[in-house]
């Protein structure tokens, strides 16, 4: 593994433990030129997905992108990052399961959206805004309105 501090190509593995959700390995690393330690996760990828996008553009799945996505819309807000670990863990069990080696980003950002709306309603709504192109403040409004109606709903 090559070191994130001075690129050295070798480390040594110094410690290794399950996460706590068991779906990948925690590695402590120490490099064996400058020193530095860092922790690496491991985890088991059942097969290469492609995301199909809106466009027909074709491109890997990249657990990092969904990370960072998912991140941007819980920002500042009250869920904690072992919430958030696990939620993006069920969406990649989901799509790696799915049985489709090509899943179209829809279907991800719909995972996406579903498993938010249950988490907080504000990264939900921010996410939203992204995922279905807010263009103006109304957008907001509206979106927000009906987010707003169906918590209220025993149903």
């Amino acid at each position: 593994m090559r070191c994130p501090f001075c690129a050295h190509e070798n480390s040594q593995v110094k410690d290794s433990r399950p996460t706590d959700d068991g779906a990948s390995i925690r590695r402590r690393r120490q490099c064996e030129d400058c020193g530095a330690r860092f922790t690496t996760f491991e985890r088991v990828q059942l097969r290469e997905l492609t995301v199909v996008k809106s466009a027909g553009r074709r491109e890997p799945f990249d657990r990092v992108k969904l990370e960072r996505s998912i991140a941007i819309a819980c920002r500042k807000r009250p869920v904690p990052p072992e919430r958030l670990e696990k939620l993006i863990s069920s969406i990649q069990r989901q799509v790696e399961t799915s049985g489709e080696s090509e899943i179209p980003s829809a279907r991800i950002g719909g995972m996406v959206m579903d498993a938010l709306k249950a988490v907080d309603s504000v990264a939900y709504i921010r996410f939203a805004s992204v995922y279905k192109d807010f263009r103006e403040a109304r957008d907001f409004e509206e979106f927000a309105g009906s987010v707003g109606e169906s918590e209220g709903d025993p149903d």
